[in-house]
């Protein structure tokens, strides 16, 4: 007989609960009223809230579209690591467990794989494929958790008030935090991502010659 509930449709189910009522109102009961069944029902699918957790970040992981590779490594990190963010960021309220679970299982690898991959085709030392992989993978997450679960952000920011809030406290006892923050009050989030992230790959590749 079949199964009642794929495992994706379960990763699914508790990925809209997180998306539309945060990260707290995860749990095994409201996933089952999700799903419109009991609780037990679930323990067949996941044996506890670390594996909740984790079916979550599956979940966004299994939305990321890793682009096919290239002739052109330096094209291949850029276009993986924005895939990534592009995926980190659809679903904000999973931020903090994407950044604590997100290399916890195998579900997540195939994106890291990629990554791996294309700095692999660089002709990196090891130690330095090490650092460029973690470089960049920290990068991205990062910039997601400034924009979305950084200090001074809320809900319903637009990408200046965050910006602006942080010079309000800065004022003049710390000047140049002050002035940098009128220039990411008027710079895109995207736009400031994909010149630091240009940087970085600019950077890697300055340690491969």
């Amino acid at each position: 007989m079949r199964a009642r509930f794929t495992v994706d449709e379960i990763a699914a189910a508790a990925l809209r609960i997180v998306d539309d009522r945060g990260l707290n109102a995860l749990s095994m009961r409201a996933l089952a009223a999700t799903l419109g069944t009991g609780p037990m029902t679930v323990y067949n699918y996941v044996t506890d809230k670390t594996g909740l957790e984790e079916l979550v970040v599956a979940a966004v992981v299994a939305e990321i579209s890793v682009p096919p590779p290239t002739d052109d490594w330096r094209h291949d990190v850029y276009a993986v690591a924005q895939a990534m963010w592009r995926g980190v960021r659809a679903h904000p309220a999973a931020v903090p467990l994407i950044l604590t679970r997100r290399m916890s299982s195998a579900t997540g690898f195939a994106v890291a794989e990629a990554l791996v991959a294309a700095l692999t085709r660089a002709g990196l030392s090891d130690r330095d494929r090490l650092a460029a992989f973690h470089g960049v993978l920290g990068f991205v997450t990062g910039a997601a958790q400034a924009e979305l679960a950084g200090p001074l952000a809320t809900d319903t920011d637009d990408p200046g008030d965050a910006a602006a809030r942080i010079g309000a406290v800065a004022g003049v006892a710390h000047p140049h935090i002050a002035a940098l923050s009128k220039v990411a009050a008027q710079t895109s989030v995207d736009d400031d991502f994909s010149r630091g992230l240009q940087m970085l790959v600019d950077g890697i590749a300055a340690a491969v010659r």
